[in-house]
């Protein structure tokens, strides 16, 4: 089972798989390559589109490469896994404010939505952060996950195999990042976007390597918790072209993507990172990660935007 406890082996980790793992692996790569195949047209005939998958699979990317140390190494200590929770949540509070808040308050002026005036755009980018504030928090509590801190949640989490509980909670993570950076090339200047898209790329370097440590630490196989670490970057590059696609569908979407996009990542920011590197006793290390990161991106911002 998924859930034997993680042992070192003189055996490569892909030999400890099952034939079924195998399987799985083999017909969920068959199916996405045949879905990208399918909406590689869709994709093309759009400019920001294409941008956006290009800096989510960037993201995804750098997922992946911060998972690979695990493979090598011993586990992360607690101090350090909160040092790189906090930097995480300073990048995506920049990146919030900086790249999606305030070009989100310029968009709504310039479009003359419910006048056009300093008070308008700020109710509805305020409207907007809360909404996806509220989206995020319905879908925490409808769908079945599992959370390092708080264990399974969800009406049916006692259903499902462990695996799937963690697959979900790291989807839910990783959706806004991948919609701010759809959103981000459909609402700004390229070289914004491209400081929006860097800096998550950045953070999810020791993101990926938080997850498949935090895997590793809650008893999964070590090749298992770097696969799955891999994985949980995929749904980056989805939400990039969805976020991208909806928001360029219309010029009065575009307010409400920025501000639903942000608000989806403070979510994230409060209900799970800040609480997750604060739990253990290092606050003052989480706290100087959170700073450091939110520096990063301000700079990031400052100098590409």
């Amino acid at each position: 089972m998924d859930e034997t406890p993680a042992l070192d082996s003189p055996r490569p980790w892909w030999r400890s798989w099952r034939p079924k793992t195998w399987i799985g692996l083999v017909i969920s790569a068959a199916g996405l390559l045949v879905l990208l195949m399918q909406s590689w047209r869709f994709v093309q005939s759009d400019p920001a589109v294409l941008s956006a998958l290009i800096g989510g699979s960037v993201a995804a990317l750098a997922t992946a490469l911060g998972t690979l140390p695990v493979l090598l190494s011993q586990r992360l200590s607690d101090r350090v896994q909160d040092s790189l929770f906090g930097f995480g949540a300073g990048v995506m509070l920049a990146a919030s404010a900086f790249s999606l808040v305030i070009p989100g308050l310029q968009a709504a002026q310039d479009a003359g939505t419910f006048g056009g005036g300093p008070w308008s755009a700020g109710g509805v980018v305020g409207a907007a952060i809360l909404l996806g504030g509220v989206v995020l928090l319905a879908m925490d509590r409808l769908l079945p996950h599992e959370h390092f801190i708080k264990g399974r949640e969800g009406a049916v989490a006692k259903k499902l195999r462990r695996t799937w509980l963690f697959v979900i909670a790291i989807a839910l993570h990783n959706l806004p990042e991948g919609v701010a950076i759809g959103v981000g090339y459909a609402g700004n200047e390229g070289m914004r976007a491209n400081a929006l898209a860097m800096g998550i790329a950045i953070q999810d370097v020791p993101e990926g390597l938080v997850v498949a440590a935090a895997l590793l630490a809650a008893g999964y196989r070590r090749g298992f918790a770097v696969a799955l670490g891999i994985a949980s970057g995929l749904v980056e590059p989805v939400g990039a072209v969805a976020g991208a696609a909806i928001v360029g569908y219309s010029a009065a979407l575009l307010p409400w993507g920025l501000g639903f996009a942000a608000g989806a990542m403070l979510f994230v920011i409060s209900h799970e990172i800040i609480p997750e590197s604060h739990r253990k006793g290092h606050e003052a290390f989480a706290t100087a990660g959170l700073m450091i990161g939110f520096v990063l991106m301000m700079v990031l911002d400052t100098a590409l935007g």
